[in-house]
């Protein structure tokens, strides 16, 4: 169960990373929570079965998959949904931007298939914007993120630039709201876990990504 204002940290390295691997996974996992980490957000079952084994705490699975008719690759049709229910997470998260997904099913249509076929899953909607937020509300998500923000072509909003419009934007909201993305810092993380209307903080790169940590280092280095 994820609770009020927990930090979580997304454990994931794709295939042509250096760290792609379930074992550094499950390190990284057990990293996360020895340094206070309240859960952990994770893509694959194979990931999650091996985190599973080094740490026991709330864990937001995903798997991402490719399709050629569409842009969506976070749990993008009910196969990966039941592999996760499988796994036996705790959240499922899926991509719930306005763009087309696979096989053109809707997410409402999406959202209703998932629900009649596993009724206790808990779900979260990885968002790119407010509105998109607001759409995943209505529908019954448990939680809805900022995750895609700025991922997405029609995205140009910053989730936590203005706070003060983050939480207008988010004032009419009934999910409970997980920050994600845009959080580079302990300084950032903390201003953003403190806003009213975020109730859960998932950081991956900023602590899990060391070749971009060191990319970034090494521009600064050097420009």
């Amino acid at each position: 169960m994820i609770n009020n204002k927990d930090f979580i940290v997304s454990c994931q390295a794709l295939e042509n990373e250096p760290l792609h691997s379930p074992y550094i996974m499950s390190k990284m996992a057990l990293a996360a929570f020895k340094g206070g980490a309240k859960g952990i957000r994770a893509n694959s079952v194979v990931d999650i079965q091996a985190i599973k084994e080094e740490v026991d705490l709330p864990i937001i699975g995903i798997i991402k998959k490719d399709f050629p008719d569409s842009d969506i690759y976070i749990t993008p049709t009910m196969s990966e949904i039941d592999d996760l229910v499988k796994a036996k997470v705790d959240v499922i998260a899926l991509d719930a931007t306005n763009r087309t997904r696979p096989g053109n099913i809707k997410l409402t249509e999406f959202y209703a298939s998932i629900k009649e076929k596993h009724p206790n899953i808990s779900l979260m909607a990885d968002c790119s914007t407010f509105q998109e937020m607001q759409i995943a509300s209505d529908l019954g998500f448990d939680y809805v993120g900022t995750t895609l923000f700025g991922y997405t072509t029609y995205s140009k909003e910053a989730a936590f630039i203005d706070y003060d419009l983050f939480k207008e934007k988010t004032k009419d909201i009934k999910s409970k709201i997980i920050a994600e993305g845009q959080i580079s810092t302990p300084e950032k993380a903390s201003e953003v876990l403190a806003i009213e209307n975020i109730y859960a903080l998932v950081v991956g790169g900023a602590i899990t990504r060391p070749m971009d940590i060191t990319s970034r280092f090494t521009e600064a280095c050097y420009k």
